[in-house]
C-alpha cells in the first residue's frame, strides 16, 4: 500500500477583489452642438460653419424621434409642391436640408447667353461661404468647386447669433435625442452582456482553494456575451453553508427608469420641433388626446404653409429666374 498525504487548505486572511467587466462608453459623436465662433479657414477659403454639420446629420440617426420627424416635416412641405423649376425630388432634398441645416441652396442652371434656364438643389452638407459672398462646394480628393453669390438661391432660417449660414430650430431637444440613445445604447449592451443583475460575489469558506478561486474567475468571466445563460455548478467538501453568496447591488436599468428616461425625451424632442404628438403615431398614457385632423390643420398654418411661403419668396422674387421656373406650392388649408 501506499501512503497518500492529506492535503489541507489553511484559512487566508487576504482579501480578494475583481470584477466581471469594464465601463461601457456611450456614444459622444456628436458631444460639440453649441456653436462656436465663425472661424474663417485661411487655407481653403470659406468660413466654418458654426455647426458641425456631419455631428448633425448623425443626430438623425441617434434618436427614433428626431430623424422621423425632420421627414415628416420635409414630406409635409415638398408635399405641397405643384410646379416650378426643380422635380419633386429635387424639392425634397432642398427642404430636407434646410430642415436639417437651417439653410439650403438652389443653383440657376444658365445657357451660352447668361440666363437662367434651370434650377439645381446643392448639398448644403458640403456646401461653404467665403468672405465674397460666394459659395464653395466641397469635392472629392480635396477639391473644391466654387459659385458666384448670384447664381446661387441660398434660403436660411434666420439665426441671431451669426448671418452666414442659417440655424436649425431643433437645438434645444439635442441633449434630449442623445439622451435616448444613450439609454437605449446601454440598454442593448446590457442585455447583450449577459449579467442582468449586477452583484458581489463573496466568498468565505476556507476550503476553498487558491486554484478553485482562479477557476471560478475564469468561468465566471467567461459567461459574458454569446452562451451567458449558463449554470455553474460549485462543490466544495466539508464547505461552510454561506461560505459562498451571491450579494445584488441594484439593477441600475430598471425597466420603469428606462421608459420614464424614453417617454420624456421622446415629449422634449417633440417640442424641440413643435410637432404635435397626435401627427407623431404615438399613442399617450390613456388614450388619445384629441382629433388628428383638427390638430394636422393648426400644424399646417402655422408651421407648413410659412414654409412653403418661405420658398416661393426666395425663388420667385429673384429677378433672374422667369416664370415658368417660379414655385407653386398649395397654400390652402382645410379640415376635410
Amino acid at each position: 500500500m501506499t501512503e497518500e498525504k492529506l492535503t489541507t487548505t489553511e484559512p487566508s486572511d487576504e482579501s480578494i477583489i475583481f470584477s466581471f467587466g469594464s465601463p461601457e462608453i456611450m456614444n459622444s459623436d456628436f458631444s460639440n452642438y453649441e456653436y462656436s465662433e465663425l472661424f474663417y479657414n485661411d487655407t481653403d477659403d470659406y468660413w466654418e460653419p458654426p455647426l458641425d454639420r456631419k455631428g448633425l446629420n448623425k443626430l438623425t440617426r441617434a434618436n427614433a424621434y428626431h430623424g422621423s420627424i425632420l421627414m415628416a416635416r420635409r414630406n409635409m412641405i415638398s408635399g405641397r409642391f405643384i410646379k416650378g423649376g426643380l422635380r419633386k425630388q429635387q424639392v425634397q432634398a432642398a427642404v430636407h436640408d434646410f430642415l436639417e441645416f437651417g439653410d439650403t441652396a438652389i443653383l440657376k442652371l444658365r445657357n451660352h447667353f447668361g440666363g437662367v434656364v434651370g434650377l439645381y438643389p446643392l448639398p448644403a452638407m458640403y456646401l461653404r461661404k467665403n468672405k465674397k459672398g460666394n459659395f464653395v462646394l466641397l469635392e472629392r480628393d480635396n477639391k473644391t468647386r466654387i459659385y458666384k453669390k448670384e447664381d446661387v438661391i441660398f434660403i436660411k432660417q434666420y439665426d441671431p447669433v451669426q448671418q452666414v449660414y442659417g440655424g436649425p430650430d431643433y437645438l434645444g431637444c439635442v441633449q434630449s435625442a442623445l439622451l435616448s440613445e444613450d439609454a437605449t445604447t446601454f440598454r442593448r449592451r446590457y442585455y447583450k452582456n449577459g449579467l442582468h443583475m449586477g452583484f458581489i460575489f463573496y466568498a468565505t469558506d476556507p476550503n476553498l482553494s487558491k486554484d478553485d478561486e482562479d477557476d471560478l474567475k475564469q468561468k465566471m468571466a467567461a459567461s459574458r456575451g454569446i452562451g451567458n445563460f449558463r449554470s455553474m455548478f460549485i462543490n466544495i467538501p466539508n464547505g461552510n453553508e454561506k461560505g459562498i453568496q451571491l450579494i445584488p447591488v441594484g439593477d441600475i436599468a430598471t425597466k420603469d427608469e428606462y421608459e420614464k428616461i424614453k417617454d420624456v425625451t421622446a415629449q422634449e424632442v417633440l417640442t424641440g420641433h413643435r410637432f404635435p404628438v397626435e401627427l407623431a403615431a404615438i399613442i399617450p398614457n390613456g388614450g388619445t388626446r384629441g382629433d388628428p385632423i383638427k390638430f394636422n390643420y393648426v400644424y399646417n398654418q402655422n408651421e407648413v404653409i410659412p414654409s412653403c411661403e418661405m420658398f416661393m419668396d426666395a425663388v420667385n422674387s429673384d429677378e433672374e429666374v422667369p416664370k415658368n421656373l417660379h414655385f407653386e406650392f398649395n397654400l390652402e388649408n382645410s379640415m376635410e
